[in-house]
């Protein structure tokens, strides 16, 4: 079951999966009161097709739902949508989050959690355009960086590997060009945490880890062949040199 709730001229989407309805309807009248057009999916199985339709700027959804959970929920809007996606998981989740971090998710917040705090994760995170929004101008500039067979274009939002369009989404594409950003620099996690996600974050720094993960996947590196993002031992990470 699907809910429609606001009006449908409101400038933000935001679609909340929980089957725990009062949780969902509390999370709701929170983005509802800031703005945004809410829509309410109480299970996996509805989920992704509501996730097409509305075409929100964000998801806000349960771990652990169940029948499809939100690992496959997310894993299937990874496959058409560059919404952000924050989920919320149980304390003894730890590890199902990083696997739905790997899959594409970019947040979490584990319950009990307060609505307030949900609120400034999603604030943080949408104040990083969506690629189809950014133009030219004061908001979106810098010299697209190369490294090797890399080109990161920070206007287009666009990483390219040998010419061809790498799909990162918008939160791994913020973590390489946080390191594209100083390319001298080595970045802890803390450091790539208060570029990324704001210097307010509180929770697990590791999240950090597993999004390098998925960038160095998809541009073709491992942990052995560090082309362009190199861990540097005991300290953090850095843009590599492309060899």
């Amino acid at each position: 079951m699907s809910t429609p709730s606001t009006p449908s001229g409101a400038a933000r989407r935001a679609v909340v999966v929980d089957d725990e309805q009062p949780l969902a309807l509390l999370v709701a009248g929170y983005l509802e009161r800031d703005g945004f057009e809410v829509h309410l999916c109480f299970d996996g199985a509805q989920a992704v097709e509501l996730i097409r339709q509305v075409d929100p700027d964000v998801v806000v959804l349960d771990l652990g739902l169940p029948g499809v959970d939100g690992v496959e929920v997310c894993r299937q809007v990874r496959t058409f949508s560059d919404c952000y996606v924050l989920m919320l998981t149980a304390r003894a989740e730890e590890v199902d989050t990083l696997i739905g971090l790997s899959v594409g998710a970019d947040d979490y917040m584990t319950k009990p959690f307060s609505p307030r705090e949900l609120m400034a994760r999603i604030a943080v995170l949408l104040r990083r355009p969506r690629r189809a929004e950014v133009a030219p101008g004061p908001s979106a500039t810098g010299p697209v960086t190369t490294v090797g067979a890399l080109t990161l274009d920070p206007v287009g939002r666009e990483v390219t590997v040998d010419g061809q369009l790498i799909p990162l989404t918008r939160t791994e594409f913020d973590v390489l060009s946080a390191l594209a950003s100083r390319p001298d620099m080595v970045f802890t996690r803390r450091a790539l945490i208060d570029v990324v996600w704001g210097p307010t974050w509180v929770g697990d720094e590791h999240l950090v880890d597993v999004h390098v993960l998925h960038v160095r996947q998809k541009l073709g590196d491992s942990a052995d062949r560090q082309r362009f993002v190199r861990t540097v031992r005991g300290v953090g990470y850095r843009l590599g040199t492309g060899e």
